[in-house]
C-alpha cells in the first residue's frame, strides 16, 4: 500500500500531466458547447481545482480527461439552471408588475450529453480556439497570455516566471483579453477561408514569439527558458497537424525544430552562452534537425515557395548540416536574408544578413551594412546592433570603437547571462 502523501503527490502530478496534454481539447469543447470562450475556461479550470483535490484523494480515474470535461459540463449546467431560475423569477416579477415577457432559460441537460467529446471536431476545436485566442482585437501581450493559458495549459504563475512579469499583471491581462473577446462578440470558431490567412498570420506570431523568449531570453539570468521554448513547438506541432496543407505553419515548426536542436550546446556547465564557433557540434539534437528539416521540405513540396517563416528555417538548416563555422555556406545565407529581407523588411532582418556578410566577404563590407542601420537610427534600444558593430570592429583591429561599442550594448542588455558574455569580450580588449 502506497504512503499518502505518495498518493497526493502523484496525484498532482498526474493532474499535471494530463492538463497540459488535453486543456487545449477541454477547453475547445466546452467553448463550442457553451459559445463562450470566457466561460469555457472558466469551467476548465474548476475542473482543474476540484481534480487537484480530488485525485491525490482517490487516485486518478481511468479516463482523466473524460473526467475533467464531465465535472466542466456539469459546472456548466448547474449555471444554465441557475440562470434560468433566476429569468424565471424575473419574468414572475414582470407578470406581477404588468409587464410580461418571461424570457428562456438555458439547455436541458440531457442536451449536453453528445455535444461535448465529439472525436470528429476535437481538432476544429483546438483550431477555433487558436484562432479565437489571436484574434486581431487582442493586443500582442494578451494573445500571448491567452494563447499559452488555453491551448498551453499553463497556469499564470507559470506564464508569469516564462516573461517576468507579475502575476497579477499576467491575470489582468487574460481577463481584460476574454472581456475584449466578449464585448466584439468574436464567434467562437474556425474563420471562414477568406479570412483564415490573415487569422493564421496572427496565430503564426504567437507561437514565434513564444519561442523566441525562450530560446534567448531578453531578460533575467537564463539565457535559454526551454520549458517556454518547448511550449511553442508543442503548439507549432498541433497547428501543422491540423493544417498540413499551410506551408508557413511547416515553416514555422521546421524553424523551431532546427534552433532548438542547438539548444544543448548553447550554454556550458554553469549556464553561461557559449557561441556558434565554439559550439560542440556533437552536442547538438539530431533527432530534432531530422525533424526540421522534414517539416521544411513539406513547405517546399506545396509549390508555392518559400514564407518568412520558411526562408529562416532554411538558414538554420544551413548552419544544422555545415560541419563547422568556417564550412557553412554563407554565401547561400547571405541569398537567403536577401530573400527574407524582400519578403518581411526587418532591421533584424538586416543586422542577421550583415553578419552572414562578415562571414562571407569579410567585416569590412558588413560593417558598411551596419552603419547604415546606425545612420538610420535602427532598433533604438536594442543592444544587438552595438553589439555586433563593436564584433565587427573587433575584427577590423578598430580597439577602442569596439570598447565603446560594447560598453554601449551592455548598457543596454537586459540578460544577465548575455551582459556577462558582452564584458568578457569588452575585457578581452585590454
Amino acid at each position: 500500500m502506497s504512503r499518502p502523501g505518495a498518493t497526493a503527490t502523484e496525484g498532482r502530478r498526474a493532474v499535471e500531466a494530463v492538463w497540459r496534454i488535453e486543456s487545449a481539447r477541454i477547453v475547445g469543447a466546452l467553448a463550442r458547447y457553451t459559445g463562450d470562450l470566457a466561460l469555457a475556461e472558466d469551467l476548465a479550470q474548476e475542473a482543474l481545482a476540484e481534480a487537484l483535490v480530488t485525485w491525490p484523494r482517490e487516485g486518478a480515474p481511468r479516463n482523466p480527461a473524460a473526467w475533467l470535461l464531465t465535472v466542466g459540463r456539469r459546472r456548466a449546467i448547474d449555471g444554465f439552471r441557475r440562470r434560468a431560475a433566476l429569468d424565471d423569477r424575473y419574468a414572475a416579477l414582470a407578470r406581477d408588475l404588468g409587464e410580461g415577457g418571461a424570457t428562456s432559460g438555458g439547455p436541458a441537460p440531457e442536451a449536453a450529453d453528445d455535444v461535448l467529446w465529439d472525436p470528429d471536431q476535437i481538432d476544429d476545436d483546438v483550431l477555433a480556439l487558436a484562432f479565437t485566442a489571436c484574434h486581431p482585437v487582442l493586443s500582442r501581450e494578451a494573445r500571448v497570455a491567452l494563447t499559452l493559458r488555453v491551448i498551453g495549459g499553463l497556469s499564470s504563475d507559470e506564464i508569469a516566471r516564462a516573461f517576468l512579469v507579475p502575476t497579477a499583471t499576467v491575470q489582468a491581462r487574460i481577463t481584460r483579453a476574454k472581456k475584449t473577446l466578449a464585448a466584439a462578440r468574436v464567434p467562437f470558431e474556425v474563420p471562414p477561408p477568406h479570412e483564415r490567412r490573415e487569422r493564421l498570420g496572427s496565430v503564426l506570431s504567437v507561437v514565434y514569439v513564444t519561442f523566441t523568449e525562450g530560446s534567448t531570453a531578453t531578460s533575467g539570468g537564463e539565457l535559454i527558458r526551454t520549458d517556454l521554448a518547448r511550449e511553442a513547438i508543442r503548439m507549432a506541432r498541433i497547428l501543422a497537424r491540423l493544417l498540413p496543407g499551410e506551408p508557413e505553419v511547416m515553416g514555422l515548426l521546421a524553424l523551431l525544430e532546427l534552433t532548438a536542436a542547438r539548444f544543448p550546446a548553447r550554454t556550458g556547465p554553469d549556464g553561461e552562452p557559449v557561441l556558434l564557433e565554439h559550439q560542440d557540434r556533437r552536442r547538438w539534437d539530431r533527432a530534432a534537425i531530422r525533424r526540421g528539416r522534414a517539416a521544411l521540405a513539406g513547405t517546399e513540396r506545396v509549390g508555392r515557395g518559400l514564407g518568412a517563416y520558411g526562408l529562416q528555417a532554411a538558414i538554420a538548416e544551413c548552419h544544422a548540416i555545415a560541419p563547422s563555422v568556417e564550412a557553412t555556406d554563407w554565401e547561400r545565407i547571405v541569398l537567403l536574408y536577401d530573400a527574407l529581407g524582400g519578403l518581411a523588411p526587418s532591421p533584424v532582418v538586416d543586422l542577421n544578413r550583415a553578419v552572414a556578410v562578415s562571414m562571407a566577404e569579410g567585416p569590412a563590407a558588413a560593417l558598411r551594412v551596419v552603419d547604415e542601420l546606425v545612420a538610420a537610427d535602427a532598433l533604438p534600444g536594442s543592444h544587438l546592433l552595438p553589439s555586433v558593430r563593436g564584433e565587427l570592429l573587433t575584427r577590423l583591429g578598430r580597439t577602442a570603437e569596439a570598447r565603446a561599442e560594447l560598453a554601449r550594448a551592455i548598457g543596454l542588455c537586459g540578460n544577465a547571462r548575455e551582459r556577462e558574455l558582452l564584458e568578457r569580450k569588452r575585457d578581452a580588449l585590454g
